[in-house]
């Protein structure tokens, strides 16, 4: 069953800044956010907003939006679940990112591996 395809879900948009997420229809045109009036990156299907206070988890989600990557759970379609990792910590973070300064490899290609010694599997 084509989850995505079939039915009109909303996306989770969010504001680094302001450290706020909200879901809306994707549209044409940007979403700005209320508080700030700024555009808010898109952070996908499966997106779970820390809370505002944490500080250093917006960091990281500000890295892996930054990064190009958004919270995706399920193909484009919707009809296969393959969890797409994302680093939580900013240990994870770290590792990441001090890995790709070893290898050479970009910064967005490891953000989206469990292991940041490992190339992530193919899709």
């Amino acid at each position: 069953m084509c989850y995505y395809a079939e039915n009109p879900y909303k996306l989770h948009y969010a504001c680094v800044r302001c450290r706020v997420a909200f879901k809306r229809h994707p549209g044409a045109g940007e979403h700005r956010c209320p508080r700030c009036s700024e555009p808010m990156s898109c952070a996908g299907h499966d997106f779970a907003a820390p809370r505002r206070r944490d500080a250093k988890a917006w960091s990281v989600v500000a890295a892996v939006l930054g990064a190009g990557l958004r919270y995706e759970g399920r193909e484009p379609c919707g009809c296969v679940r393959r969890p797409a990792f994302r680093p939580r910590t900013r240990a994870q973070l770290r590792a990441r990112r001090i890995a790709a300064a070893r290898s050479g490899r970009p910064l967005a290609e490891l953000l989206g591996s469990p292991d940041p010694e490992t190339a992530p599997r193919p899709r």
